[in-house]
């Protein structure tokens, strides 16, 4: 059988069918890791990123066969892996943070008088929110990345963190306390209608 064949398989019948056909959790890869690749961008920047996302999907491909086939989308499953190996580097990731604060803004070699102005802006939220992000506890940012930049929704995000819903209502509603008293009025991690 090919990854073409499982084209309108849903995750969990690929990874059935992957425990006998190991080349075909590829198609796993080929659906998700761009996904998860950008959440752990996020989380960890590009270098660390990389050699994360392998690892997540190093052990997701370890532990298919603990899959719950019932759940048709693996999604929440590699959240939830990667967000794990972020936790262990959860000292590394704050000091990821602060030392992009020390460092500043890269150079503008740009003499574009609009572009520069909408870098400079960019940048400045961008320092406020590194540092209103390193505030939060480890539980907190996972909870409010997974929402905010991932656009998981409170089940999805109970599922990749192996935690109840209302926790992750709770952790959400203390980091977005959290974030608006470091950052004042500005609403960056409203509510979507998915999270209901």
């Amino acid at each position: 059988m090919t990854p073409e064949d499982t084209e309108a398989d849903d995750d969990a019948s690929v990874i059935a069918r992957s425990r006998a056909e190991p080349s075909l959790f590829a198609v796993i890869f080929d659906r998700h890791a761009r996904h998860i690749h950008r959440y752990l961008v996020r989380r960890l920047g590009q270098g660390a990123a990389d050699d994360v996302l392998a690892d997540t999907f190093l052990i997701a491909f370890a532990k298919r066969a603990k899959f719950d086939l019932s759940r048709p989308d693996a999604r929440p499953w590699l959240y939830g892996i990667a967000t794990n190996l972020v936790s262990r580097q959860w000292r590394a990731e704050v000091r990821e943070l602060k030392l992009r604060l020390a460092v500043g803004p890269p150079a503008v070699d740009d003499g574009h008088a609009d572009r520069v102005a909408d870098q400079v802006s960019a940048q400045a939220l961008g320092a406020d929110l590194d540092r209103a992000l390193a505030t939060l506890r480890p539980r907190e940012r996972d909870v409010l990345l997974l929402v905010a930049a991932e656009g998981l929704g409170y089940q999805e995000v109970a599922e990749a963190l192996a935690i109840p819903v209302g926790t992750v209502k709770s952790r959400l509603n203390r980091a977005r306390g959290r974030l608006r008293a470091e950052l004042g009025p500005l609403d960056l991690v409203k509510e979507t209608s998915r999270h209901g």
